[in-house]
This record gives C-alpha cells, structure tokens and sequence, in this order.
C-alpha cells in the first residue's frame, strides 16, 4: 500500500515532469488547490482532517517555490495532476477513503465524515434504561429544557432514557430526541456522500443530513450497556440552549426546517 511518504515523492516528481499545454477548467483547479492548501479552513470549520493531506500540503508548497515566474499555467497543470493522484490514492481503495475521513463534533453528535459500510440493518435496540414518561415526567427528570415543535403537536410518545439524559418525542414516523448538548458526545454517526450540510434553525447553526446513516448511542461516561448501531434517516441537527435535538424522519430539508424553527 502507498504511504504519505511514497505519496509525496510521487508528487513531486508530478510537479517536476508534467508537461500539458493546456490548463484544466480553472474551478476544478482552483476547488483542489484551495483545500490541499488551506488547514486553517479545517480549523476554522471545527472538522479535523487526517494527516495524510500533510504530506501533499507539503509536496505542494516545494513545487510552488520551485516554478519560474508567470508559470501559472503550468501551476494549475499539476494541481490538476494532483486530484488526479489524489482520487486514485484516496478513492480507489478502503484504505485510502478511510485515510481522509474527517470528524466534526456539533451539538453532541459526532459526524465521522468519509466513505463508511452500508447502515446497519435490522430492528433498533432502545437506549439504556429506555422507558416511557409523559411529557411532565420527562420535563423533571432531564437537567435541560424540553421542547415540543408546534408543527407536529403533543407527540403520540415520551421516551426517558439513560437517567434523563435523552428524552425522545415521537409521532408516527418522527422521532426528536433531545439531550444534554453541551458537555459530552451523546451520538456519532457514520457519514458518507450526500455530505451533509451546514443550514440554521432561526440564528442557530445547523447540520442536515440528508440520507440514511449509521447512528450509535454513546453511554454516558463512556461506559454502560453498549447499543448496537442502527440505521438511521434524513437528519437535521441543532442546538438550542442547553439541549442538543436531533430530528430524524423528515426527508425534505424545508419542512424539517420548519419544524425545528416552531420548537417552543
């Protein structure tokens, strides 16, 4: 298997022998070269990036001191080699879509962002200590605020879970789940293509994810029974005080929009 190491020589002798007349479309070359070059946008954005972009970063930087002046042309040429080698090495094989993939935390739910397995199939196991509550119940044994979406109305169900860590409201085919936000990872999802998107619920960001994924319940303190991954479906994530909520079941992003902005 190639290393970053091996990677990087291999750019290099790119940038040194590559030789085209003519420049690729300018927003393909201008797209790669802006995100091969720019960490601080990783940082800015909260995602980490793994280190397998060092190296080419780094390949990059040496051919650009190397280039003679008003060789931009032959600049774009070899960015556009590099996505080339770029999408061999890193989309060809498991090992390479797993070297890029990327983690942003938000909201309490960690999105492991790359090219993951199928979703889990079969029937979701409940939470830890899952049981049923009126909406009374669950508002005094959860340290945060519970929310109804005025859209959807009373939900049809209250679920209390992990000691009033999660409270879920369902209706039929709607589940929201709403849980302390702000200190731990309560769930992580395994994200790949659509990717998902960056929206806001009123002046609040937010994260919409829109096709089925893996989702798994992380216990509290990191310990406890273990819940096996499940399927999950088109998400929106958001925060909203102190509650992380997590609206899942709504496939068209406008509509769940609207549901998350009538959150009372």
């Amino acid at each position: 298997m190639t290393s970053p190491d091996d990677l990087e020589a291999r750019l290099l002798a790119l940038g040194e022998s590559l030789d085209i007349p003519a420049p690729p479309p300018a927003d393909v070359a201008r797209a790669v070269r802006a995100r091969l070059e720019s960490p601080a946008a990783d940082r800015r954005s909260g995602v980490r990036a793994s280190t397998p972009w060092a190296p080419v970063r780094r390949a990059l930087r040496r051919a650009w001191r190397r280039l003679r002046p008003g060789s931009r042309l032959r600049w774009r040429a070899v960015v556009s080699g590099v996505a080339i080698l770029l999408a061999l090495f890193f989309g060809a094989t498991p090992a390479g879509r797993a070297a890029v993939a990327q983690i942003l935390r938000f909201a309490g739910v960690e999105l492991r962002i790359g090219d993951p397995a199928s979703p889990p199939s079969g029937l979701p196991e409940p939470l830890p200590g899952e049981r049923r509550a009126t909406l009374e119940q669950a508002r005094a044994q959860a340290a945060f605020p519970i929310s109804v979406p005025a859209e959807l109305g009373a939900p049809r169900e209250v679920r209390v879970s992990d000691g009033g860590r999660v409270v879920s409201l369902l209706w039929p085919g709607i589940r929201l789940d709403e849980y302390d936000g702000t200190l731990q990872v309560v769930f992580r999802k395994e994200l790949g293509p659509p990717w998902p998107e960056e929206v806001a619920v009123g002046a609040s960001p937010a994260q919409w994810i829109p096709a089925r994924h893996g989702l798994s319940y992380l216990p509290r303190g990191g310990g406890g029974a273990s819940v096996r991954p499940r399927s999950a479906g088109p998400t929106l994530i958001w925060q909203r005080e102190r509650a992380g909520l997590r609206l899942e079941g709504v496939d068209d992003l406008r509509r769940a929009l609207r549901i998350a902005r009538s959150v009372r």
